[in-house]
């Protein structure tokens, strides 16, 4: 079974960083697009060039220092597999030539942080990464801790589009920002799935009632949490419960019909996993 889970990781490494070369050479790279990164700045080096240097080439060679000083910093702990799909990543972008697929910017920056975040996503799912900045942001983590990983991908990635805005022009850097963008939702798409859910925290003196019609009517399971008030010292049950977003209206409903005084607290999640439960029900 494990050797299962490790060939389909490979798979997604090699079909994720196929997808994702294609969004460079069929919508970011004709369009001028450096979508922040080892990319962005391969991509500007490319032009700057006019072209001498290729954007895969550019991109293997920036990533070596950095997984030099990977092994150094952090160990080998961000694996074979991000290696593989790195050289997987520079070797497609330039071994696959595919003519571009439209000639307007906005386009080509809409499709293409689409196309990307749903390799990139893909890659993910395989457990792995294309190495690049996210590992420099590790590392400058790694030394300053008070500095977080997301503040440096941020920073880098405005530098990059920055410097796309000067070689370019301020226009195409926009649309750098709508590729990243769009990247960043398919990528959460893909690792988080296309279904989502609401957890309902309910606190009411009809807990029970509500609990009933809740497994009646929606068929979704309950959970009552023991609680006490801190003002009141009033002992309650907590109702946590967890449906889709179609349910949330009907849920909302149960409650003002049984309690229209109850607390609610309502949250987004993210993921939901346990026998039984599926989001599609």
């Amino acid at each position: 079974m494990k050797k299962r889970t490790e060939y389909l990781d490979y798979l997604y490494i090699v079909l994720g960083t196929l997808i994702t070369s294609l969004a460079f050479n069929l919508f970011l790279i004709p369009h001028k697009i450096a979508p922040g990164g080892l990319s962005g700045i391969a991509t500007v080096i490319y032009y700057v060039t006019k072209g001498r240097i290729p954007v895969g080439a550019t991109m293997l060679v920036l990533n070596v220092p950095l997984f030099i000083m990977g092994i150094k910093e952090l160990g080998g702990g961000f694996g074979l597999k991000t290696l593989i799909s790195t050289f997987l990543l520079s070797f497609f972008i330039d071994l696959v030539k595919v003519p571009s697929m439209t000639h307007e910017p906005i386009l080509a920056s809409i499709y293409g942080g689409v196309v990307m975040g749903i390799g990139l996503g893909i890659v993910f799912r395989g457990n792995a990464t294309t190495g690049g900045t996210d590992l420099f942001a590790k590392i400058i983590h790694k030394h300053f801790r008070f500095v977080g990983v997301s503040w440096v991908l941020f920073v880098v990635d405005s530098l990059v589009v920055l410097t796309a805005a000067i070689v370019f022009s301020p226009t195409l850097a926009l649309y750098a920002l709508v590729s990243l963008y769009l990247a960043s939702k398919l990528i959460d798409l893909i690792l988080e799935g296309a279904h989502s859910a609401k957890a309902f925290m309910i606190i009411s003196d009809h807990s029970k009632e509500i609990a009933d019609r809740i497994m009646k009517e929606l068929d979704r399971g309950v959970t009552l949490l023991h609680g006490k008030g801190a003002y009141t010292m009033q002992e309650k049950d907590v109702i946590m419960c967890v449906i889709n977003r179609l349910e949330t209206i009907k849920l909302k409903e149960i409650i003002n019909e049984i309690d229209p005084r109850a607390f609610v607290l309502v949250a987004d999640v993210r993921e939901v996993m346990g026998e039984g439960f599926s989001l599609e029900q």
